[in-house]
């Protein structure tokens, strides 16, 4: 490697750790301005038809409307579910205790001691504070939806007169790989959700499907659970299938059933998330599997719930980015998805 090159690789890790750790040190800035960003992709496009046919205030009203009816529909579903399904497990918790205890036993009895671990980390205190940080996040969630919204409306306001500084401020070519940039990363964020809503939809209906064939309680619920938890890639998933199977340990009484309710819930999961939905978002959102990945466990560490929601997103915004420019293109290539059939790799390197 040259001199030259040299120099540019450090100062880009120089960069990229600096944006890491303003991200993960000026969260209540960054993850909201975040999150409107990619909304305001999503919702630009009707933005601008209702533009075209009233006037400007008058479609902002609407467009935010609509997208505050959509979050709080959501956010009602998720409530509904959890609250139900949170209720029925707080009222078998002595179904749970005794199991607990027969599992503490059996483990006893096999030379494996749980019971002094446990009472070593678990005490009052420690659920109080744990109620305390349960308070204390739905008062951040709140403002952090609020503030979001306002740069959702500041953004939406402002968004062709940033283009237009754009082509005024810097050279056309620049202008253009930013413009270029911006407008592909919207169609990928909408074709993403677009994707992510209708897998999301397929696993609630055969999680629902499921649970109401094998008489789990709360059929419904876990058919809901499991459609909002799907938006969270891997991590989602995941909790989408413990939940229930703890209410199998409870209802059925048998660790045979509670297995076989946590292996075909994750069956429907990796058919969903592992063969339809690469076939449904095609190479239009070709990403390495272990990028995806590693995504969503970087930003859920640096922004938590928030972070693993869009983490995918934000690296689909970087990939974008980097295809506009031919210095930065082989990091799009390189952490891309795998290579159509019959293709080589130096038929995709850069000139």
């Amino acid at each position: 490697m040259t001199s030259d090159s040299v120099s540019r690789t450090s100062i880009a890790v120089v960069a990229v750790v600096t944006t890491a750790a303003a991200a993960y040190f000026a969260d209540t800035v960054f993850a909201p301005l975040t999150l409107a960003l990619f909304i305001i992709a999503l919702v630009w496009p009707f933005q601008c038809w209702l533009q075209a046919r009233a006037p400007a205030l008058l479609a902002l009203a609407v467009t935010m409307t609509l997208t505050i009816l959509t979050m709080l529909v959501f956010a009602s579903l998720v409530v509904w579910g959890f609250s139900r399904v949170g209720r029925s497990l707080i009222a078998d918790s002595s179904r749970y205790q005794a199991i607990y205890d027969a599992t503490v036993a059996w483990l006893d009895s096999h030379g494996v001691s749980v019971a002094g671990l446990w009472a070593e980390h678990f005490n009052v205190s420690w659920m109080l504070r744990g109620a305390q940080q349960i308070t204390g996040r739905v008062n951040t969630t709140l403002s952090f939806w609020i503030i979001t919204l306002v740069y959702v409306i500041l953004g939406l306001m402002e968004v062709e007169d940033a283009e237009r500084k754009l082509w005024a401020f810097l050279s056309p070519g620049a202008a253009r790989a930013f413009v270029g940039a911006s407008a592909d990363t919207g169609k990928k964020f909408r074709k993403y959700m677009e994707v992510r809503t209708l897998m999301s939809l397929a696993t609630g209906a055969l999680v629902w499907a499921f649970a109401a064939a094998a008489g789990l309680q709360f059929a419904v619920e876990w058919g809901v659970i499991a459609f909002a938890l799907n938006y969270i890639p891997f991590i989602g998933p995941f909790i989408a299938t413990v939940f229930p199977t703890l209410l199998a340990m409870a209802q059925f009484a048998t660790w045979q059933a509670a297995l076989g309710v946590f292996v075909c819930l994750n069956i429907i999961q990796f058919v969903i998330g592992s063969y339809v939905e690469p076939r449904m978002s095609g190479n239009v959102l070709a990403i390495s599997p272990s990028v995806v990945l590693f995504s969503v466990f970087f930003w859920t560490f640096l922004w938590g719930l928030y972070g693993a929601f869009i983490g995918v997103p934000i690296t689909i915004a970087a990939l974008t980015f980097c295809e506009h420019w031919p210095s930065t293109r082989w990091i799009a290539d390189l952490l891309g998805g795998p290579l159509p059939a019959g293709v080589k790799p130096s038929a995709t390197a850069s000139p």
